[in-house]
């Protein structure tokens, strides 16, 4: 009977993330995923080497709160990371869990470290290492407050992972496979920068941090070949892209 109802489950999340037609609509699907596991925070981020400094380049898509990513980037604490020197060894999943004794390769977190993420609810994660078809490593992370997922849940969000991945990967490809083309999220968050809404705003309004945002522009400014968000807003318009 426990084997039928994680069987469903599974099923039913994988087929809602293979519905998504867009990254929010996948991103949707994603803290369903989190929630049904009673985590918190999803983030899907490319993986960063053991000399890179900051967090924020990174990050793909995630729920994780704009001021976490700020404080965590302002402390560097991406080196000090215990986790990331086992993900550079290994393709196993990595988990952690603040209240426990044992750390990964001996190392704990720093004191001002754990204290960030006890203070937002980073209690406990995990990070699933992936590779996409060209060969890009990636990481899937999950955060929030509860105790270790059994071997039985940590196999099920496993394989609901790399179903999400695979669809997640899709997208990516399809972005990069037509550079001019803005995508869903890119789009969204350039009507409300055409409103005069700044990065922390529009984060607020999508529920997204600041940094994502300011990544979106990045992409968006990169791809319609401007120098600035003026002059992105502008070719937008003129190209018909926004109203």
């Amino acid at each position: 009977m426990v084997f039928i109802m994680i069987a469903e489950r599974q099923s039913l999340l994988s087929d809602e993330i293979s519905n998504s037609r867009t990254r929010p609509d996948f991103m949707r699907g994603m803290v369903r995923v989190s929630r049904e596991f009673g985590l918190d925070h999803i983030t899907i981020m490319s993986s960063p080497g053991p000399s890179d400094r900051l967090l924020a380049p990174f990050m793909l898509e995630s729920t994780l709160p704009a001021q976490f990513g700020r404080e965590f980037d302002k402390n560097y604490f991406l080196r000090a990371c215990p986790i990331l020197p086992r993900l550079s060894q290994s393709i196993l999943p990595q988990t952690w869990h603040l209240k426990d004794d044992d750390c990964p390769n001996g190392r704990s977190f720093p004191p001002a470290m754990k204290d960030l993420m006890e203070r937002y609810g980073v209690v406990m994660g995990m990070i699933f290492p992936v590779t996409s078809v060209d060969g890009n490593r990636f990481l899937l992370r999950y955060d929030g407050d509860r105790p270790r997922l059994s071997q039985v849940e940590l196999n099920e969000l496993n394989m609901i992972s790399l179903h999400a991945f695979d669809v997640f990967d899709r997208m990516r490809r399809a972005e990069v496979a037509n550079p001019n083309l803005l995508s869903a999220r890119e789009l969204e968050v350039l009507r409300w920068t055409a409103q005069g809404k700044t990065s922390i705003e529009i984060g607020q309004i999508l529920s997204l941090s600041d940094h994502t945002i300011n990544a979106y522009m990045t992409n968006a400014i990169k791809k319609l070949d401007c120098v600035n968000r003026t002059q992105l807003v502008a070719k937008a318009i003129r190209l018909k892209l926004i109203n």
